[in-house]
């Protein structure tokens, strides 16, 4: 099951497919906030026509949005903004932004950063050059390439008979819970992600791993690969750190949940509509 379809208008590009227009988009970025117009409660990612006498910097073409070429670039931090522009965090413009936008946005946030992380080579601090053919930068020294970084994650949704475990993460506001989630590590799997990390945040054992969808999520630079699973054995134990309180629900008595376009949501709904 896919829970997430990637731009089907989208053409990833690391040169411009098209001549550049007045009607091109940009996505530039200030300390990691979003420049949009913002109208009538809704947020629109502004043209190449609006941002006359603006001063931009680190410019990478995105690729091709239903016939716009797309950039994605930085703002100087004393660039005066028009009226009717802002700068945004990422979270709060979910709600302001179809979501398709959203995930394209969430593509020039995470280049952006890896270009400006990685201006310099990591091995031997030489200044580095973009590839022509492919998101990539190679240092001139010492051939070292380097591509934007993606960080893999499990989360997925753990089923005892008719329950769901949720757990309430001690970062998360108070009262709030979600499903089970963490980051994949060098030689693992998925599948043996999912054991681990459940077992770790949990103290319980699973069984009949499936896969259920993946999503990218930059928060900062994450993919999501989302799981369903059995429960095999096992009482709940949490460590108290990371994860203060987890149990099994009911999906007629699901705790607090945050509903947004993640995958987290996705998969709870998946358990609501099947249990």
């Amino acid at each position: 099951m896919s829970n997430h379809e990637n731009y089907v208008d989208f053409i990833s590009a690391v040169e411009e497919i098209l001549p550049k227009t007045e009607q091109d988009l940009y996505f530039l970025f200030c300390n990691d906030e979003l420049l949009i117009i913002l109208q009538q409660e809704k947020a629109i990612i502004p043209k190449k026509k609006d941002l006359e006498g603006m001063n931009l910097y680190n410019l990478q073409y995105l690729g091709l949005l239903n016939g716009q070429n797309c950039f994605c670039g930085e703002l100087y931090k004393d660039e005066i903004l028009p009226k009717n522009m802002r700068l945004i965090k990422l979270r709060p413009l979910m709600s302001l932004i179809e979501e398709d936008m959203f995930w394209l946005v969430g593509r020039a946030i995470q280049i952006v950063n890896w270009n400006k992380d990685h201006k310099y080579c990591g091995r031997c601090g030489t200044l580095t050059e973009n590839l022509e053919d492919e998101r990539a930068k190679k240092c001139p020294k010492c051939g070292f390439i380097n591509y934007p970084r993606i960080s893999p994650a499990i989360i997925v949704a753990v089923v005892k008979e008719d329950k769901l475990l949720l757990a309430h993460n001690n970062q998360a506001p108070e009262g709030m819970y979600s499903v089970l989630a963490g980051f994949v590590e060098p030689g693992e799997t998925f599948e043996e992600c999912v054991v681990r990390e459940v077992f770790e945040e949990t103290g319980i054992k699973v069984k009949n791993i499936r896969y259920f969808g993946s999503q990218p999520w930059p928060f900062p630079n994450s993919m999501m690969i989302g799981f369903t699973a059995e429960y095999a054995e096992g009482e709940i134990q949490v460590d108290g750190k990371e994860i203060g309180h987890a149990d099994w629900y009911l999906s007629n008595a699901l705790p607090l949940t945050r509903r947004s376009i993640s995958i987290s949501t996705k998969l709870i709904d998946w358990f609501k509509e099947n249990y």
